[in-house]
Formats: C-alpha cells, sequence, structure tokens
C-alpha cells in the first residue's frame, strides 16, 4: 500500500506565498487572516543564511496529536494522511500544544468549519472527494493543491517513497556543489 507525505524543502523555498493561496483558494477560503493551513517561517530574516520554511501538517508517522486528543477526533488513514473529524473535536487545543510543527488552527469565525474545532492540513483530500451515485466517496490519489502548484517544488507531496528518493538525490547533489 503507498503512503503518503509531504516535505519541504527549505533550500528552495522563496517565499512567493504560492502555496498559501493555493490552498486557501482550493478549499474556499477568502486570502487573509484566519486559519492558515500552510504557512512560511522565515529564521534569519533578511540577513545572510535566511531560510523560509513551509510549515504544514507533515502527516507524521507517530502523530503526537492523535496520542494527545481525548475524543479520539485525529484519526490516521492506512495511507498515512492524518485528518480530523470535527463532529468529535471539543476544541480542547491539546493537539496545538503536542504538535511540533503548530498545524493545527482553530478559527473563532468559523472559516474552515465548526467555530472552535481544530483545522489542519487534510493533503486535499476531503471533504472535496467526488462522490458516486450511492453517495460514496470515489477515492484517488492525494495531492495538495500547496505542493502542485509549488513553483520552486519547495513542497513534495505523494508516495513516500518517491519523495524520499527525490529528497536523497536532492541532497548528493548539493555536496556535489
Amino acid at each position: 500500500m503507498v503512503t503518503y507525505k509531504i516535505l519541504p524543502d527549505v533550500e528552495r523555498c522563496i517565499k512567493c506565498g504560492g502555496c498559501i493561496v493555493a490552498c486557501k483558494q482550493y478549499n474556499d477560503v477568502p486570502v487573509g487572516k484566519g486559519v492558515f493551513r500552510i504557512r512560511i517561517v522565515t529564521l534569519n530574516e533578511g540577513e545572510e543564511g535566511e531560510i523560509n520554511i513551509p510549515m504544514t501538517c507533515m502527516h507524521c508517522d507517530e502523530p503526537y496529536c492523535l496520542v494527545v486528543c481525548p475524543r479520539s477526533a485525529i484519526y490516521k488513514r492506512e495511507d498515512g494522511i492524518v485528518l480530523v473529524d470535527k463532529d468529535k473535536c471539543i476544541g480542547c487545543g491539546y493537539c496545538f500544544y503536542a504538535c511540533p510543527f503548530g498545524a493545527p488552527q482553530y478559527e473563532k469565525k468559523g472559516l474552515f468549519g465548526s467555530k472552535g474545532k481544530m483545522d489542519k492540513c487534510t493533503f486535499c483530500v476531503q471533504p472535496y472527494n467526488p462522490k458516486n451515485e450511492r453517495g460514496e466517496v470515489i477515492e484517488r490519489e492525494p495531492m495538495p493543491r500547496c505542493a502542485l502548484f509549488c513553483a520552486t517544488k519547495a513542497l513534495l507531496a505523494g508516495d513516500r517513497k518517491v519523495i524520499t528518493k527525490i529528497f536523497q538525490e536532492r541532497g548528493a547533489a548539493r555536496n556535489l556543489r
């Protein structure tokens, strides 16, 4: 079975914000303030050695957010994608404090759904997958829009084995410089 991952390449990110716009546009959320399923953190801004880090849910192998959730609202699919069931979420915030990447977000104005419920990257799989005539979700290969529209390919997403190989090749090429 394929397992999915998303990984940022900090040497390629130019902080253009295309990933943020693609995410918000696909998820039908106004650009501006509010919940950000992806954001760019800059270290040493304006200085030599500035690093831009696209930060989103990493769909961890062992997600701390899932472990600390008292309502089991966070779950991991067999393909490695970590999602939240907003009907179960009570908005306690434990997941926010447990996540080392700051992925869980809470919108107080309800842009993504229920007020005060946790929201995070869904790997662009839910709830937008099409349904068949019986109302069953038609599964398709997930592809986060942030990675799909990243101009510099600083975000790679997809089959874990494929993107791991790409990162290894990039790392080897950098060591040859």
